[in-house]
């Protein structure tokens, strides 16, 4: 695989304070990273500091293997970049749009045409090019902006928030959209909206308090989603200090009307003997599932559970 972002050991502090502490990762060809984290976990200073919008304390960013300190305008050609607010022209034509953007991209004037009429394809926009960009509904105009940022056919794509203040059509037309980039581009997706990162993404990451407290796959947020724990319901009240002894339960909690939450270790699932032991028993097995973590409790207990050791200022 081609590594397009390598981030080093990134830090960035504004007087004593370390917003951004000792990130580093890494983002593939093919790859879609979601970017999370709470207000004011420095998300935005690692997103400025990846476009060269922000200069780190410390550290390196490599954009395609070009070292973004030493070769700005070089690395910056292989970026892509979608602000929260698309920065559209509502006077213009969605052409007269792209082709200005075009020059500022350094397209040359002989391609210009060509990369217009892919860009306008690749997002759907071929056959409004020669509307007004402010009669365009905001999904188009969202549209508008994805298009500029790949105009140059950049390597990684930068998207801030694509779909907020879409409708629920538009919302899954653009993630529709951001899996189709993804295949031939490397992409951060940052966004609040957790449920974006499962649709449209292939990795996961969390700051929180300016470290990355969460590096992962979809899949292996999938697994840390499937709780160690299942939920029993019984037609009988049953001994609860049995099946406290069955192996890799931890702990039962009683949630009332004969239904309990069993508590096991992550690596062992007893519900196969736990519900052989309801059964032989004659508690009646009514009910017996594994329960599922949502990602926003996730979200939650990582950015509100996980320790941050302070580093003092270089």
């Amino acid at each position: 695989m081609t590594q397009l972002i390598q981030v080093e050991q990134l830090y960035r502090y504004y007087g004593t304070h370390c917003a951004v502490n000792n990130v580093s990762f890494t983002l593939e060809k093919g790859e879609i990273l979601g970017f999370l984290g709470p207000n004011g976990a420095g998300k935005s200073s690692t997103m400025q500091m990846i476009c060269g919008n922000l200069a780190p304390t410390s550290g390196q960013i490599l954009i395609n293997g070009i070292d973004l300190l030493d070769n700005p305008k070089e690395a910056k050609r292989e970026l892509g970049y979608l602000p929260e607010l698309p920065p559209v022209y509502r006077e213009l034509t969605v052409d007269e749009y792209l082709g200005y953007c075009a020059k500022l991209h350094g397209v040359p004037r002989d391609k210009q045409r060509s990369a217009l009429a892919q860009a306008k394809e690749r997002c759907g926009l071929t056959e409004v090019g020669e509307r007004l960009i402010g009669n365009l509904s905001k999904g188009y105009q969202q549209r508008v902006g994805i298009a500029q940022a790949i105009l140059h056919t950049p390597a990684v794509i930068i998207l801030d928030e694509p779909t907020v203040g879409l409708d629920p059509i538009q919302i899954r037309e653009i993630r529709e959209l951001i899996r189709e980039l993804g295949k031939e581009h490397g992409i951060i997706l940052s966004t609040h909206i957790l449920p974006e990162v499962q649709e449209s993404c292939t990795q996961v990451q969390i700051i929180h308090k300016g470290r990355l407290v969460l590096n992962d796959s979809i899949e292996g947020l999938e697994q840390q989603m499937r709780a160690s724990s299942l939920v029993l319901e019984t037609r009988a009240v049953p001994d609860l200090q049995r099946l406290t002894y069955v192996d890799g339960v931890q702990k039962i909690d009683d949630l009332g009307d004969r239904r309990y939450r069993i508590f096991h270790d992550k690596d062992k699932n007893p519900a196969e003997r736990i519900a052989e032991l309801v059964v032989s028993a004659g508690y009646g097995l009514l009910a017996l599932s594994p329960e599922r973590r949502s990602m926003e409790e996730i979200f939650i207990d990582i950015t509100t559970h996980t320790p941050i050791v302070e580093e003092p200022t270089p």
